[in-house]
């Protein structure tokens, strides 16, 4: 969701005041995962890969990444209608994810394409301009991709 969900507390937030999560992966079998997360209400997540590699029984990587950036912006798009009590009476957004190659020929998402279509109340046009020039900029998982997170890899043996 969005990066400023005013002040905290009420359950914290603000993606938990600024802190870090884990969440778990272990193998099902072959490419099969089941991610847990670390809140207890939330149910695992099912991982998979399509063939040749996999059974394509979950979504991959590369579609809950698509899914992370879709519903994020989407999210914050939301926020910014709610903070500036814009009617907004829903929401459509399509994620496009494409993939590329490397400079070694390795396999790459090449880009991410979003249209999202929001149903703004028509009586409030500068109020909708103000969320559409704002809300990309606090999408927290947009960002963070558009800008590269350093990700660091560590494997016990």
């Amino acid at each position: 969701m969005s990066e400023t969900q005013s002040g905290t507390s009420k359950g914290e937030s603000t993606q938990e005041k600024f802190g870090r999560f884990s969440i778990t992966l272990d193998q099902v079998q072959d490419y099969e995962f089941r991610v847990k997360f670390d809140k207890e209400h939330l149910e695992d997540l099912m991982t998979d890969e399509p063939p040749p590699l996999g059974h394509d029984r979950a979504p991959n990587a590369s579609r809950l990444l698509a899914a992370a950036v879709g519903n994020c912006l989407a999210a914050s798009l939301v926020f910014c209608a709610r903070k500036t009590r814009l009617d907004m009476h829903g929401l459509h957004a399509e994620v496009a994810l494409q993939y590329g190659r490397n400079e070694k020929g390795r396999l790459r998402v090449g880009k991410i394409e979003v249209v999202m279509e929001p149903k703004f109340d028509e009586s409030e046009p500068e109020k909708a301009e103000r969320c559409l020039a704002l809300f990309e900029d606090y999408c927290v998982v947009t960002q963070s991709v558009r800008h590269g997170t350093p990700i660091s890899v560590s494997v016990k043996r």
